[in-house]
């Protein structure tokens, strides 16, 4: 199936109200996080950087004031960011294959902080989650390793075999999802000791870009590189099915979608490399807000923990490669206040709008 479109204008933000981020580095942003306890930001960058804000919001109006900074070892892009339960320490991985930890507020800021290690993979550390049940930070490497760690030894304390490099993962309470090369998805269940659960293939027929499991662990949702997303329930669920919509294509062109964030109440947000950011309810197969086109690929994007903020990046995505690569590219954060009319389920009507 698949939802209706509409004409687009280009614009520098999705809404002219929306607050730009100072000092949001000097080259792709790969990865927004919000703290789970407070409204932290946190982004990780191509130029190697891991830069922390503080964001405040009182009647709809927001300022981010930039709280500190570290740097991967050699200033190597940093790709992926996760953080603890109570919001004081965050977790990196990047092409240094290094899992790192940032201990928020303890550690001294200089011009060549860098976080300390807790482990290490063969290739490129992809993605990093934190599994709240067992206190292990867990990442997934291009060395097609899944490893999980305890920050106080730099030895795995347990690892998979990947069908292939990973991609995208997402942890939510026992559910662990991970997105490889191949089209393969691996879920596991994380509630003690990990254990996989099932190897699928992607619902999707191109290389999958981005993984997030529903707030209710049901299922998850994937994005590929072909502009759709596909929506997947791990066991039957009375009344909903699976399936694929279309979403970042403009007329024949295709753009990768390259987050895919659910909102604390279900519905969820996609942006992609056409600088569109469309809010979805799945469960009524309804698109609920298409923003105005943005004059840059969209890279990455995050709800806060109580989803009035929304956080996006305008940034190259290197969906094209470094040949694409302009240098001297603006790259820049900005955080929309999320209204509720904007995310908020609606009756299901007859027809499609």
């Amino acid at each position: 199936m698949a939802f209706a479109t509409g004409g687009v204008t280009t614009k520098k933000s999705i809404s002219p109200t929306d607050h730009k981020v100072p000092h949001s580095g000097n080259d792709g942003i790969s990865s927004l996080i919000w703290s789970p306890t407070n409204n932290y930001l946190v982004s990780t960058n191509w130029d190697g950087g891991v830069r922390c804000w503080e964001v405040q919001e009182s009647q709809r109006q927001i300022q981010a004031i930039p709280k500190a900074q570290v740097n991967h070892d050699s200033q190597a892009p940093v790709l992926s960011s996760s953080f603890s339960p109570d919001g004081s320490v965050v977790f990196t991985g990047g092409t240094d294959k290094a899992v790192r930890m940032w201990k928020l507020g303890q550690q001294p800021m200089t011009a060549n902080a860098v976080p300390q290690q807790i482990g290490v993979h063969d290739a490129p550390v992809k993605n990093v989650g934190f599994l709240s049940s067992t206190n292990l930070v867990v990442s997934g490497g291009w060395d097609k390793k899944l490893k999980f760690w305890d920050a106080r030894q730099q030895s795995p304390v347990g690892q998979f075999d990947l069908p292939e490099r990973c991609y995208d993962m997402d942890v939510r309470g026992n559910l662990l999802v991970i997105a490889t090369a191949g089209r393969q998805i691996e879920t596991y269940d994380v509630s003690s000791e990990p254990r996989k659960h099932s190897t699928k293939e992607s619902p999707l027929k191109f290389q999958s870009r981005c993984i997030a499991c529903f707030p209710d662990l049901t299922g998850f949702a994937v994005g590929s590189i072909e502009g759709r997303t596909g929506i997947h329930y791990l066991q039957k669920v009375p009344g909903k099915e699976s399936f694929a919509f279309k979403c970042h294509r403009q007329d024949s062109n295709v753009f990768p979608v390259n987050t895919i964030s659910f909102h604390p109440s279900g519905t969820f947000a996609t942006v992609g490399g056409d600088g569109v950011v469309s809010f979805w309810d799945k469960d009524n197969k309804q698109r609920l807000k298409h923003f105005p086109t943005i004059d840059s690929p969209i890279s990455c994007a995050n709800f806060n923990a109580t989803g009035n903020l929304f956080a996006y990046a305008s940034s190259y995505d290197w969906f094209k490669g470094s040949s694409f690569y302009a240098p001297g590219t603006v790259n820049e954060i900005f955080i929309h206040f999320t209204k509720d009319e904007e995310i908020s389920r609606r009756k299901k009507t007859i027809g499609r709008k």
